[in-house]
């Protein structure tokens, strides 16, 4: 079943858009922000009961998936694309720091751990940036599957409205505009989101995904393969060596 880890990204924007808008939904409902006043960020939303328990079980399960992605991303890339395996290496530091933050920053709510939630969002925010722009230069390096004609320009635009959300994050509430500083953080996570879930496209292309150890005939090394399956054709991966 190759669209069956296509899935998986899907789930995740499904999952993130879904939750915040519920975690938005029930602080609007029990009046735990006013949105007449000004538009609320997302923390704010997320930083009273009930909607804090909620809140961070969304951002739990973000986490988790976005480390299940990211380690998939890692080895497809890897397998298909061994000219770029050293921004790839880097890529996967920076996506499970950045879902490590997502963690803390659920956790620890903004009215009960100003800074440790506001190091988490910054972490969370800069290197999931950082994460996405490194995929569009492996998107068009690593040549990956035969969909990058159209998946590179996408997640270029997407990328491009990622870092003007960020920035006007930071500029908007310097400036004193809080409502639409906050109306850019909704964008930005949105647009996060959307970005994960552009991997459904790549992902598509895994036949499967299991580990066939076959001894070498020189010792007892092993050959480790991730299968894809891409335009009728299947391409195995480089020797990884263990023991």
């Amino acid at each position: 079943m190759m669209w069956a880890w296509a899935l998986l990204p899907v789930f995740l924007a499904v999952w993130g858009i879904v939750g915040m808008w519920v975690v938005f939904g029930i602080a609007v409902s029990n009046h735990s922000v006013n949105v007449s006043e000004h538009f609320p960020y997302i923390s704010v939303c997320g930083s009273y009961p009930p909607q804090s328990s909620v809140f961070s079980q969304i951002c739990n399960g973000c986490t988790f998936l976005v480390v299940w992605i990211g380690v998939i991303r890692y080895q497809q890339v890897r397998d298909l694309g061994d000219n770029c395996r050293h921004v790839n290496r880097a890529s996967l530091v920076i996506i499970l720091i950045s879902a490590a933050a997502v963690s803390v920053l659920g956790n620890f709510q903004v009215s009960v751990w100003f800074w440790v939630h506001t190091c988490g969002a910054v972490l969370a925010f800069c290197l999931g940036l950082l994460y996405f722009w490194l995929q569009l230069w492996l998107t068009l390096k690593a040549a990956l599957t035969q969909d990058g004609h159209w998946v590179a320009p996408l997640r270029a635009l997407l990328c491009s409205l990622s870092t003007v959300f960020l920035l006007g994050i930071v500029a908007l509430q310097v400036s004193g505009f809080r409502s639409l500083s906050a109306i850019s953080e909704w964008a930005l996570v949105m647009t996060y989101f959307l970005l994960f879930g552009l991997f459904a496209v790549e992902f598509r292309h895994i036949d499967c995904f299991r580990v066939t150890r076959h001894e070498h005939a020189g010792g007892n090394k092993s050959y480790d393969r991730l299968r894809h399956s891409n335009a009728g054709y299947r391409i195995h991966s480089q020797p990884s060596f263990h023991g």
